[in-house]
């Protein structure tokens, strides 16, 4: 891993070393953004409400970022819509009043669909593809160095209360990610599959390119890979969202842990998933076959969240108990395994078998496809959290369960035995 990280260059030697910056802004503030807006008067069934709307939005803006990123270049699409991603909905967030702030905050911030096509785009085209593992997992180690300044946040939210203490975070938080966005446009410059594509789409209409899509949409459903790496990113995508909507929720009002500890969840979380991604995770995504550490991703993942699920609630009037925060420690502990591991594996099972020459199209397509397949979840945990906060949770474990079993019974190799090249380079079998 060190390794990797010292020999980077370009492109994604830009977008690795940047990406602390993530860390230090967003990753703040995203995990009280819930309890946030329960502290501004918001239910459950709203917050869950706006979860699907924000997959929604994402959906129809992942459609369109595929043509964006041909159009425009990876490097000035992330540019763009970065700002309008994340500098626009927190200083929203950070003026909010009520529901329909978030409603807009949520509407904008689904753009960042668009910025997440074009900036992996930029990251791993020029990149070596037997590094992709090792990139996606500096990634994860990255943004997760936000548990350096966790402590901040609680200090901040101990003094001036949750609501205050998070204007100031959404603050931060733009201003940061304002200078995150100058400095990877600076260091980076276009990919040579992006000037390619610039080339080809410059005097096409937007509407002639989404036409186009028809013909991506025969590479996906010819290739078994992308199919597979699709649906392995749409259950991921869907855990994600349950998960980043309502734990925060759970852990306060169900088990009584006070909202000031929260950062001290999150640093704690990270510290523990940079540690697994320096020493053993790399060991287990060494081998070209990332059969079984998909495999052992989703199943520890899955105890993390039936533990969640076990633990306790407090009587009434009563805070969270020491056997709470013990089994609050051991989600944490598989929670950072399982989930580090879900997510860099799904990136990069999608990066290794993408068709190399359409990868923003195909991206753009499957990304919309998982926000579709995704979106209901966030609806569907806010009726469940509004019945038992842990109900969410639940249906996360079913999901990780369904993961498992495809994995079993669907995979598709992503290299030969002889080569670093995708295994479906020379046959699509469907």
């Amino acid at each position: 891993m060190l390794k990797t990280l010292l020999s980077l260059q370009g492109n994604p030697k830009a977008a690795v070393w940047t990406e602390p910056m993530w860390g230090l802004s967003m990753a703040l503030v995203l995990p009280y953004l819930s309890v946030y807006m329960l502290a501004l008067g918001l239910h459950d069934q709203q917050i869950g409400l706006l979860a699907t709307i924000g997959m929604v939005s994402q959906m129809v803006f992942g459609l369109l970022s595929g043509v964006l990123t041909d159009k425009l270049g990876r490097r000035r699409t992330t540019a763009i819509f970065d700002i309008f991603a994340w500098v626009v909905p927190s200083l929203i967030w950070m003026v909010a009043q009520n529901f329909w702030f978030f409603l807009a905050a949520t509407l904008i911030n689904g753009t960042w669909q668009v910025t997440q096509n074009s900036w992996d785009c930029l990251m791993v085209e020029d990149a070596d593809r037997k590094q992709l593992t090792k990139i996606y997992s500096l990634v994860k180690v990255a943004s997760d160095c936000s548990a350096l300044f966790a402590p901040i946040a609680a200090v901040l939210v101990h003094s001036l209360g949750l609501e205050h203490a998070a204007r100031i975070l959404l603050a931060n938080a733009a201003l940061i990610m304002t200078a995150k966005i100058i400095i990877l446009y600076r260091w980076s410059s276009e990919t040579n599959t992006g000037r390619t594509r610039m080339a080809a789409t410059h005097g096409v209409s937007i509407w002639r390119s989404l036409a186009e899509y028809r013909g991506v949409f025969g590479i996906i459903l010819r290739s078994r890979g992308t199919l597979f790496s699709l649906a392995i990113m749409a259950i991921v995508a869907a855990v994600q969202l349950v998960n980043s909507t309502f734990w925060s929720v759970a852990v306060t009002a169900h088990l009584g842990v006070p909202d000031a500890l929260l950062p001290v969840f999150a640093m704690g979380r990270s510290v523990l998933s940079i540690i697994l991604f320096f020493t053993i995770i790399p060991k287990l995504t060494a081998a070209l076959d990332l059969k079984f550490p998909t495999i052992w991703g989703f199943a520890v993942f899955l105890a993390g969240q039936l533990l969640l699920v076990l633990i306790p609630m407090p009587d009434a009037g009563q805070g969270a108990t020491p056997l709470i925060f013990a089994m609050l420690a051991g989600t944490l502990i598989l929670d950072a395994f399982g989930a580090g591991m879900a997510f860099m594996l799904s990136e990069s099972l999608v990066a290794l078998h993408v068709d190399v020459a359409e990868r923003s199209r195909i991206m753009a397509i499957q990304r919309m496809v998982v926000m579709l397949v995704a979106a209901p979840f966030g609806w569907i945990g806010g009726w469940l959290s509004a019945t038992n906060r842990t109900y969410p949770f639940i249906l996360t474990s079913v999901l990780l369960g369904l993961g498992i079993l495809l994995t079993l019974i669907a995979w598709v190799p992503t290299h030969t035995h002889h080569s670093g090249e995708d295994a479906e380079s020379t046959a699509l079998p469907i």
